[in-house]
């Protein structure tokens, strides 16, 4: 029985960890989506004449930083629900 009970919790902990990965997977997704967003954004106010340069250089560095650590999957995925 505690055998039993044994592979049950191991395979239950599985189950959570494969869980906690894909939702950490797919806040990594949104928050590079948002990035990129905020990118778009920044260049097009320079563009139209609203922004800077700097403010570009920024959001293209946070979009760098987040690829550097999370990989760039987002880039080729589809788009974010919600």
């Amino acid at each position: 029985m505690t055998g039993f009970l044994d592979r049950a919790k191991e395979v239950a902990q599985r189950g959570l960890d494969v869980g906690k990965e894909k939702v950490e997977e797919v806040q990594a997704q949104r928050t590079g989506h948002d990035l990129l967003r905020k990118l778009g954004a920044a260049y097009y106010a320079e563009q139209r004449g609203s922004g800077s340069h700097e403010a570009v250089d920024s959001a293209l560095q946070a979009l760098e930083t987040h690829i550097r650590q999370h990989g760039d999957a987002f880039l080729r995925g589809s788009t974010p629900t919600g």
